[in-house]
């Protein structure tokens, strides 16, 4: 069995490391009044910022930044695309000044 792996202040692990990414989420009809991102946010270890939207009575599109540990991210993302959420990673960081 190998040792377990130490931590210092110096250093983290892979798995407590925290994240920034950036998805596109894109809201069919029935979801844009329900306060999605927000429960996410209540459910998962994640933070979030809106960079970015756009609403309409038929669709919404979101430029969404979360921050926390890969594991939490991922398991956000699985819930918002359960619940019918499409979540699209933002390819080329265009937001940034």
């Amino acid at each position: 069995m190998p040792a377990p792996i130490k931590k210092t202040k110096a250093t983290k692990t892979v798995a407590t490391q925290s994240e920034h990414r950036r998805f596109w989420l894109t809201y069919p009809t029935k979801l844009i009044t329900r306060p999605v991102v927000w429960e996410m946010a209540k459910k998962f270890a994640v933070v979030f910022n809106i960079r970015q939207a756009s609403v309409t009575d038929q669709i919404g599109i979101l430029c969404l930044e979360l921050e926390g540990q890969r594991a939490e991210i991922r398991a956000a993302i699985a819930w918002l695309e359960k619940h019918g959420v499409r979540v699209e990673p933002v390819e080329i960081n265009v937001l940034e000044s």
